[in-house]
Formats: structure tokens, sequence, C-alpha cells
């Protein structure tokens, strides 16, 4: 994350919704950048250290859609948290947008209140890609120096790809994540390996979080993937 403090770029080619967030993430104290065409927008994460990109996928010329992929793609800013912003509610879109790499995906009309907290959220992903020595949520912290996981100080045993897969949710919560994310993640380039046995593995990860806690911590996100999250 940059020395100066989170840095924001809107891609929205909407003058009025592009002033209302800008507004909104500058009271939250973070640096705005704006940008109303794709290219634009490409073009500023080219010349700036951004920290997450709030991305209209409705954009004229280059599309919300194409500008996440060129993102993704670029191993300078791959990294970077992408929240799409959309009137495209279906799920297939949803899962559209997902699948070519979108962190999150936000709904119009959003509520501003919301929109923050998927910014916090989003933010705090980066930070645990940063290389944090303690991750926690709600009670559950897994300790990367020690490689140890506990629930109220009682330890939790778990298989080398069961941690894995507790770290990628650990750093960042709410987030969803797709089988083929999850492989990629946790399994990398090994060929030998298929989407259920990512399903494998969440079972055994859950049996061994059940042991301690009556809370489900992992949530299953029906014609997707898996979720760290104890709202649902």
């Amino acid at each position: 994350m940059s020395a100066g403090g989170p840095k924001i770029l809107v891609v929205e080619d909407e003058a009025s919704q592009l002033e209302l967030l800008a507004y909104n993430l500058g009271v939250e104290g973070y640096e705005v950048f704006k940008a109303e065409t794709g290219e634009e927008g490409l073009l500023i994460l080219e010349e700036q250290d951004i920290d997450l990109v709030l991305l209209d996928w409705m954009l004229p010329q280059t599309s919300g859609l194409e500008v996440c992929r060129q993102v993704k793609r670029n191993k300078a800013t791959k990294n970077i948290p992408v929240i799409m912003l959309t009137a495209r509610g279906e799920e297939d879109d949803k899962i559209r947008g997902l699948d070519i790499g979108a962190d999150d995906y936000v709904v119009k009309p959003y509520s501003i209140k919301e929109l923050m907290a998927r910014v916090r959220v989003g933010l705090r992903s980066t930070a645990g890609q940063m290389g944090a020595d303690l991750l926690v949520y709600h009670g559950l912290s897994m300790d990367l120096v020690q490689h140890k996981v506990a629930l109220a100080d009682q330890v939790i045993p778990l298989g080398p790809l069961e941690f894995k897969l507790l770290r990628v949710f650990l750093e960042a919560p709410g987030r969803v994540w797709s089988r083929d994310q999850l492989l990629d993640r946790v399994w990398g380039d090994n060929l030998n390996v298929d989407t259920r046995t990512v399903d494998v593995h969440i079972g055994r990860l859950r049996k061994a979080l059940a042991k301690v806690s009556d809370v489900d911590f992992v949530r299953t996100v029906r014609g997707f993937g898996y979720s760290l999250d104890t709202s649902a």
C-alpha cells in the first residue's frame, strides 16, 4: 500500500456518480483519482501507485470487463483489488466478472455505506498479501511465523493444504473465491488436481474448525465457490 495513504482509482463515465464516489471516498480520507473512460483509468494505473480500483462495468469504448482483464493480466497491477460497479445483477454476469479476476461486485443502486465497507475489505486484502505475521478474523487467528492456527487460544491442527486454504481466506475476509481461483492460489501449476479437490479440502478445513467452534466460518456460494464469512 502506498506510503501516503490508500489511493483509490474510480473509473465511472456518469459524472454525477463519479463525483459522488469521489466525495465520499475523500471524506473517508482516501486519495482519489478519477477517470471517465477505461483508457484513462489504465493510464492512471501506469502512472500512480493505486491501492484499489472502483470500476464501472458499462464504459464507453473499452468496457469495464476488458479493463479488469487487462489489470489482472499485467504483472505490475494484478494484485490491485478491483471492485466492479454495475447495474447488471444477473448471477451469470456476476460470475463472469469474478472469473476474469474482479475481487468484488456491487450492483447499482448501492448503499454508499456498504460500498465503503467493501473498499475497506479490499484494502485489508492488500495488506494481507503484503505479509502481515498475524491474520485474525472473529477470534480465529493464524500465526504465519509459528505456522499455527488457533481459536480462543485453542490450537487447531491443520494439514498443509488446509492451512494454505485458510490463509487465502484470512487474507481477504468476505471475498468470494471460485474453485478455480483457489486451485491457482493453493495448488499452483499442479495439473493433476481439479475443482473437486477443492471441495474435499474445504470439507476437511470445516471439520477441523468445527471441533473447536459452533460457528461455520466457511460459507458456500452456490454455483461459484467459497468465502470466509460468519454472517450467512
